[in-house]
């Protein structure tokens, strides 16, 4: 075996120490790229390790990524409630637009509870019941209410508008990957393209058909419905819509609804102009003594079968106010006077609170349009 001198040992320890520096320099690096190649998705609480350098965010002052990250995900929530037949899930997202607790999220079958209450899980995991404020089927929004204070919240007025080419931030409770207090899943993706829901709705069926955001991440995916769109530096842009497939080419469309969008609508939720009658039974709203009917508008409902039943239109007495308006069968029935209706029963119950001298309002889903007529009630 040859000898090693001192001075050859020495100088093989050097480059040994030198290429063991160069190997984890390379995996550092290595891991960095990989971090920007998937997911964000960060627990509660987690901290960022000290900067070592003056420059980047923390000499800036401004957040990271992860950073931005975190703290969106406190302003999310993640929704249950009706659901659980074969392809009906029983879960969607949501986002906490007051600190009082008013929750934004996407219309939809979920909260078609019996209860008219639904189940809300907060970024710590408080287990909560939200009630319904108000719904815009027109636009697919409602907001939720549950009790509470301080809580982290978007703004809706300081939401930001992005073109095409923006690098955003969408957030979610896909696939129900959160159930308690784990945060919420987190897309990283670009707005390919913004235009009218209109111009690309083919075989699209929604009741929406305003601006929405074409985006190119994953998003149009069970539970996402709801969730928050942001950019990068964690401003609000956007609420996740419904799933939406093609049923002419059987492709499926990522997108979000713009803030400003809907934002008139909310407000409108929020002052009382759009509200369940369950609201204003809570007022102890006066019934009249001569109530409008459905026999005196002139209309005939599917059999009431199931709690729910969804209020069809059956038939249209020839003559009534409801065919010299132009209502048809099976148009459904989605507001009446601006109160939400989401059975037979409720469009029953509904008329109970209108005198018959009263025009009635109604707003009902022919396909995918939505058609408003004023009825007034006959002789009959």
């Amino acid at each position: 075996m040859r000898n090693i001198d001192r001075t050859e040992t020495s100088g093989l320890a050097d480059r040994v120490a030198r290429r063991v520096r160069l190997s984890m320099a390379g995996r550092a690096g290595l891991a960095m790229v990989l971090l920007g190649l998937v997911t964000v998705r960060l627990p509660l609480g987690a901290q960022e390790p000290p900067a070592k350098s003056v420059a980047g965010p923390a000499a800036t002052g401004s957040p990271s990524l992860s950073q931005v990250v975190a703290q969106a995900q406190t302003k999310a929530v993640k929704i249950y409630g009706a659901g659980g037949l074969k392809g009906l899930e029983s879960y969607q997202s949501g986002f906490l637009i007051s600190a009082t607790g008013h929750i934004l999220t996407a219309w939809n079958y979920v909260l078609d509870t019996e209860s008219g209450e639904v189940t809300v899980i907060l970024h710590d995991g408080r287990r909560m019941t939200a009630t319904m404020v108000g719904a815009d089927p027109r636009l697919e929004i409602a907001v939720l209410k549950v009790e509470g204070e301080d809580l982290p919240f978007m703004s809706l007025p300081s939401a930001v508008s992005v073109e095409p080419g923006a690098r955003v931030l969408a957030f979610s409770n896909l696939f129900n990957v959160a159930t308690g207090d784990e945060p919420v899943s987190v897309l990283k993706g670009i707005v390919s393209a913004k235009t009218p829901l209109s111009a690309r709705r083919g075989g699209f069926e929604t009741t929406y058909n305003g601006t929405v955001y074409v985006l190119d991440a994953m998003t149009n995916n069970p539970g996402a419905a709801g969730g928050m769109l942001t950019d990068r530096k964690g401003r609000l842009i956007g609420m996740l819509g419904k799933e939406l497939k093609n049923s002419l080419n059987n492709t499926w469309l990522n997108y979000a609804m713009p803030i400003s969008e809907i934002s008139g609508a909310v407000d409108d939720i929020l002052a009382g102009r759009v509200r369940p009658r369950a609201a204003a039974a809570a007022e102890n709203a006066k019934k009249p003594k001569e109530p409008a009917t459905l026999a005196l508008l002139g209309l005939s409902l599917v059999p009431d079968v199931l709690p729910k039943t969804p209020p069809f239109i059956d038939r249209v007495i020839p003559g009534s106010s409801a065919a010299k308006a132009g209502v048809l069968a099976d148009d459904l029935v989605l507001f009446v006077n601006d109160r939400t209706i989401s059975s037979c029963k409720g469009l029953r119950e509904e008329l109970t609170f209108i005198d018959r001298l009263d025009e009635v309002r109604i707003i009902v889903q022919r396909g995918q349009d939505l058609k408003e007529f004023v009825l007034e009630c006959g002789d009959q």
